[in-house]
């Protein structure tokens, strides 16, 4: 009997593409490999987070279930000057399908990342609760509300190390693989949502064109600010990629779906399973 690869396994951040993780793992199992261990930051440290903790096949039926209703359901909207949605109704629902659990008692290491915003520093998590793991790295800037944790404000992994490399934990003779997510590159759909000018103001009311204004002001920060994480996100995944090369590397060539296409993951966890399998393939491994 032929024994399987060890892979330790590392899933870059990237929102709604990050579902593309689920096709990669899916395909890596498929083709005979063992995942021993695993690291992410934003989406990759909650699809590894899930995966770890053996809840994976459960969580992704919910996912390929959702519609942009039920979206906007999940969105707990907050009055907070750092972020408009608190982000907690997301992780209550996933407990409710894959309970909380210790990071330290997963059958197999598992670490996310964060950023203190106070000290710009990277944070690991490879213990305590696995829900704050993933809450603290899911925190995208004005999207979902910081964590305090400690003396510390904590907000999305990616923006220090989106592709930690070097924080997963290492077997003899395995085999470090990693998924990056189109490299940050913006689909149609993110600009359509974060780039949506309202010009034709005809038969509106003063208050509708007063907001058709706003919202135009408000999608051009949001645009521009966004622009600019993701100038900050993809350095510093190219430094990591640098610094530990991987032995596998797959980076998800996802056309025009987007960050927030959460109403499609299936379909974008099927381009990560094909494309994962082209590069076994071509990697002969």
């Amino acid at each position: 009997m032929t024994q399987k690869r060890k892979v330790a396994l590392v899933l870059a951040s990237g929102g709604a593409k990050g579902f593309a993780h689920i096709g990669a793992i899916e395909a890596l199992e498929e083709s005979g490999y063992e995942i021993t261990s695993i690291a992410g930051a934003s989406m990759g440290a909650l699809i590894g987070g899930i995966y770890a903790a053996g809840g994976l096949n459960k969580v992704k039926e919910w996912m390929y279930d959702l519609t942009n209703k039920d979206i906007f359901n999940l969105a707990d909207f907050t009055l907070s000057p750092h972020a408009f949605l608190k982000g907690d109704r997301v992780i209550e629902v996933l407990k409710s399908i894959v309970p909380d659990c210790n990071i330290e008692d997963l059958p197999i290491p598992y670490c996310a990342v964060a950023t203190d915003v106070k000290t710009g520093k990277e944070v690991v998590f490879s213990s305590g609760s696995l829900y704050d793991a993933i809450r603290a790295s899911i925190s995208i800037p004005m999207v979902f509300s910081p964590v305090e944790h400690g003396e510390m404000l904590l907000i999305d992994g990616a923006m220090t190390n989106g592709l930690p490399l070097d924080r997963v934990v290492r077997h003899e003779g395995d085999l470090l693989v990693a998924v990056n997510l189109d490299n940050y590159e913006w689909g149609d759909d993110d600009r359509d949502q974060y780039n949506k000018l309202t010009s034709d103001t005809k038969g509106k009311t003063f208050s509708q064109k007063l907001r058709s204004g706003w919202n135009a002001l408000s999608n051009n920060y949001f645009s521009l600010t966004y622009d600019t994480l993701l100038i900050l996100m993809k350095s510093n995944i190219d430094m990591a990629l640098r610094l530990t090369p991987p032995d596998i590397y797959l980076n998800v060539v996802l056309g025009d779906y987007g960050f927030y296409d959460y109403h499609k993951a299936e379909d974008i966890a099927q381009l990560g399973k094909v494309q994962m399998r082209g590069v076994l393939v071509g990697n002969d491994l």
